[in-house]
């Protein structure tokens, strides 16, 4: 089931990160588990929590390298969902199946009783382990020929399952959403306010000519009989004077409406985040010191 020359050595991934399918990271593997058949790495635990003493087990079938880390072709949650085992845990004949059964393979090397690595020597001497088994984390081949062999094997496979603990480092980000609410209020108000108007009118009016016109020999045996002395007479004059009078009348009609005009405006806020540091009690040659730096 291995990735035909691409996990041959065991101890080289220890440690790497394990993505699914669709490039989201798992987590880091724990532990190898050798083929007793093969002799090359099937299976390795993945552990997905942060403390958490658990770990899951993912098949290497199809499986490939991409630089340091290793991309399986499953689901990040059907690798969570996996059966799953505590550390330093054997596993039995109906676990192995549970694996199968969940991962969709066939049982053709299979698992077996097996042992995590720290613990390969002891399995494979233990009185446990028979014909039955059809897999250890050790190579069994390799483990029948002598105790000494196989405490060494053991020692070895012992060391690649060494991990660290690992954080989480989250950090803040930022949202903007929008949210309509009242601003204010706009009014139309009436008032009355007084103007002066200048307009021109015709205007007629009478004026006084004095005409002076000669009475003629035939008129005067008319006019025969009237004396020298004072008179007068008048005349009634007419002038047009303005007669001023006010209308209201509708003019124009006001209204207000409203349009929404969109800006780009600019938002600040403070988000925070996580920073880790590492710090040690040795320096570079194994002295009681004091160094540390920063994550990212």
């Amino acid at each position: 089931m291995s990735a035909e020359g691409v996990f041959n050595n065991p101890s080289s991934l220890n440690g790497r990160s394990v993505y699914d399918r669709d490039g989201d990271k798992i987590g880091n593997v724990g532990q190898v588990y050798v083929g007793d058949r093969t002799g090359r790495p099937e299976w390795v635990t993945v552990r997905t929590g942060l403390f958490g003493m658990k770990e899951s087990l993912v098949p290497l079938t199809g499986a490939r390298r991409a630089g340091e880390d290793i991309h399986v072709p499953y689901a990040k949650d059907t690798v969570k969902e996996a059966p799953r085992l505590e550390a330093d845990e054997h596993l039995d004949p109906g676990q192995e199946k549970q694996l199968y059964q969940h991962y969709g393979l066939t049982a053709a090397g299979g698992i077996g009783t097996a042992a995590p690595m720290g613990r390969s020597a002891q399995a494979r001497t233990g009185a446990g382990m028979g014909a039955e088994s059809t897999m250890s984390t050790g190579r069994m081949a390799e483990g029948a020929r002598g105790p000494a062999m196989a405490g060494t094997r053991g020692a070895d496979l012992g060391a690649m399952g060494k991990h660290g603990e690992e954080l989480i480092r989250s950090e803040e980000e930022l949202h903007v959403t929008t949210e309509e609410r009242e601003v204010g209020h706009a009014r139309l108000r009436k008032v009355v306010v007084t103007e002066n108007v200048t307009t021109s009118v015709p205007l007629s009016h009478e004026e006084v000519r004095v005409v002076h016109e000669a009475i003629s020999p035939e008129d005067r045996a008319s006019i025969r009989g009237t004396r020298i002395g004072e008179a007068q007479t008048e005349v009634t004059l007419h002038a047009d004077q303005p007669l001023i009078s006010k209308e209201s009348i509708p003019v124009e009609r006001v209204r207000m409406e409203t349009e929404k005009v969109t800006e780009e405006r600019e938002v600040s806020a403070e988000v925070r985040k996580e920073q880790i540091e590492y710090e040690t009690d040795q320096d570079e040659r194994g002295f009681r010191g004091g160094k540390r730096g920063p994550g990212r």
